[in-house]
This record gives structure tokens, sequence and C-alpha cells, in this order.
């Protein structure tokens, strides 16, 4: 099992490439296709959306079939297949389709390894073993910086995504061959549920609405926005996008994996995420006051609001100690298709948004600044509803 949990580990580090890596080939997109920041936005969004849809039926299929065929089969048809029609695009509606099918492709992946944590580890360790696998995933973030804008540069787009789609498909083979599906809940003698059971309980709802909003300022800048703010206003290339981009994706890692332990560190889970996300709403509030302050803070603010923002995997364990054992598959995607969804609709809606607030601008600082308040209030009404949760420590 140690060997399976490492490719699905591998395959979600794929997964947080894939969500992240346009920010750097925004530029080459725009002059070879035809791409623009609005299009591309969009294209990033129908990823999130195809990903958040796709939970619930990962979820119903994880607690009858198993993780092991669902991530293998669908990583293989969805994420090498999307990255090869990437590949052969010729112009802004072909990356949005393939987006959509690596959506589909890497929608199971981190949910499979959360469903092998809920069935066969300790409740306690949850959200250690949670925040450790998006801490590692994040590597795919920082691949998708200052690697990839090595790789476009030195190999052209087209022949990199050909080579994640080959990538793509061993590490689907590898799943198949070395995944091991543990046992259900149903062969344990446990009563049937329906998603509907997980919807009746009003403790959980407090925590949808906080992951509705938690990861949609990290995910969208780093995803997209982040690159066409630095080439616009800091004057910045490929380059140097991808060393700010590199320094976001690295202080999530370092977030993920230091929230993990924090629940037990400090006999909470409400209040760590409370904490941390009003730290980050702040750093998302000094980049909206001053987006033209020198690099060195602009990379600061990106970094904190990486750093503070990733409080996924103890939102995770919060929602999984309300979960029976019969719906932990539903429970984890019920969770993640809010928390990818709010990422997904936020993407999408911040194209209009942008492109709304350039017509007529006076400067290009403008249409970002409104891009930085949408996903500001948001997360700030988030957290005020988040505030009326029920702690739960196990």
């Amino acid at each position: 099992m140690r060997t399976g949990l490492i490719f699905l580990v591998l395959a979600y580090v794929l997964s947080q490439f894939y969500r992240a890596f346009l920010a750097v080939m925004a530029p080459v997109l725009g002059s070879d296709i035809g791409a623009s920041a609005e299009h591309l936005s969009r294209a990033s969004g129908l990823w999130f959306i195809v990903f958040a849809v796709m939970q619930l039926p990962v979820g119903w299929a994880l607690d009858h079939l198993g993780p092991r065929r669902l991530a293998a089969g669908l990583l293989a048809f969805g994420g090498a297949g999307g990255a090869a029609l990437f590949a052969m695009a010729q112009g802004p509606g072909h990356v949005q389709i393939a987006m959509m099918l690596i959506g589909v492709g890497c929608s199971p992946v981190l949910m499979a390894s959360y469903y092998i944590f809920a069935r066969m580890y300790p409740p306690a360790v949850f959200a250690s073993l949670a925040g450790a696998v998006i801490g590692i995933g994040a590597l795919g973030n920082i691949a998708a910086a200052l690697p990839m804008a090595w790789a476009v540069e030195t190999l052209g787009w087209r022949e990199t995504m050909w080579a994640l789609a080959g990538i793509t498909l061993v590490v689907a083979g590898a799943i198949l061959v070395f995944v091991t599906d543990p046992p259900h809940a149903r062969d344990e003698g446990a009563p049937k549920g329906s998603l509907l059971d997980l919807l009746r309980l009003p403790a959980l709802w407090f925590i949808l609405v906080m992951m509705f909003v938690n990861y949609t300022a990290p995910a969208g800048l780093r995803g997209l926005w982040a690159g066409p703010f630095l080439e616009d206003v800091h004057g910045m290339g490929a380059e140097g996008i991808g060393w700010v981009t590199l320094a976001m994706g690295l202080a999530m890692v370092v977030g993920n994996l230091a929230y993990g332990p924090l629940d037990r560190l400090f006999g909470t889970r409400k209040w760590v995420v409370v904490v941390g996300n009003s730290l980050a709403l702040a750093c998302l509030v000094l980049l909206w006051a001053a987006p033209t302050a020198n690099v060195w803070v602009i990379t600061a603010l990106l970094a904190g609001i990486g750093l503070f923002g990733s409080s996924f995997p103890v939102i995770m364990a919060h929602g999984r100690s309300f979960f029976p054992p019969q719906l932990v598959g539903r429970g984890v995607t019920l969770v993640n298709m809010f928390g990818i969804g709010g990422v997904g609709l936020f993407q999408f809606a911040s194209g209009s948004v942008f492109a709304t607030a350039s017509a007529g601008a006076a400067n290009p600082t403008a249409p970002y600044q409104a891009v930085f308040l949408f996903f500001a209030v948001p997360l700030a009404l988030g957290i005020g509803v988040y505030l009326f949760s029920r702690d739960r420590v196990d």
C-alpha cells in the first residue's frame, strides 16, 4: 500500500501542476494561438468546475468500487488525453476543452488518498496525513513555475505538453498496479447511507461555506492572475514570473505541511482555520491597496496568501470528523467539491470582472485591483459564517 500511496501522491503532484501551469504559459499561448488572459481564466475556471462536478460520481465510486481502478482509469483517459489534446491546440477553445478533460483526469487522485487514510488510519492523524499529501503535491505548483518556464523556453510548449501526457499515462499505470483497495464499510456491517444523510448534518454547512471560499485566492492568483499581473504592472517576463510564482508555490508547500498538525498542537480546528484565513485576507487586502509596491513586497504578499490560505487539510479534517464510516468517500468528495467548485466559479467569473474593469481603465493596475477585491470580499464573508461552526477534534 505504501508504494501505491506514493504513486497517488505523484498523481496529485500532477494535479497541482495542471491547475497552476497556465500562469507561466500565458505569454507564449497569447502570441502563438491568441489566448488572452480572459480566455485562460475561463480555461482555468473550467478545469476547477469540471473537477468539482466530478466529485459527486467520484465519491459514489470510492464507496462502491474503491480507489484503484477509479484513479487509474480517469487519470489515463482525462489527464493524459487532455494533455495530448492541449499539445495539439490551435486556438483558445482547444485549450479550454483540454483543461476540462484534464480536470476529469485529476478529479479522483487526492480523494483516493483521503479515502484510504479515512478507512485505514486513526482519525486523529487524518489532518496531518492530508496536509502531508497536499504539501508534497504542492511541489507540482513549484514545477509549474520556474521549471515549466524553462521547459517552455527550451523545448517549446507543445513538446512539453506531449512529455507531460506521457508522464501522466505512466503514473496512471503505476496506480493500477500498486494501489490496493481498502475494505468497504458495508463489508464490516455498516448501515447504508446516501449523500442526503450528509446534507442533513447542520454542522457541516458552516464548514462547506468556509471551504467554498478558502482556496479561491491562492489558487486563482497562483494558477493564473499572478502571471498577467506581474507582466502588465511590473513588466516581468517568463523568468521573473517564474521566480515569483516559485516563491508562492514554496509558501503553499510550507503552509500545507504546517497546517496539518496544528489541530493537535492547539486542540482546535476551527480557530486554526479562522486565524490562518484572516492573515491570508490581510495579505490580499494589502495587495489590493498597494499593487505597485516594489517586487519584494509583492512577492511577500503573494507568498503570504499562499502560506496562510493553505488551510484546506484542516477544513477537510473538520468536516471528516462528522462523517459516518459508510459515507467517508462521499463526505470527503462533497467537501472537496465545495472547495474546488468555489475556485472554479471564482476563476471563471474573474475573467469577466477583469474585462469589465479594463474597459476605460486609466492605468493597468485597476483591473487587477478589481480581481483582488473580487477574491477578498467573499473570503471575509466566509470567515464570518465559519465563526458559527461547531469545533470538533479527534
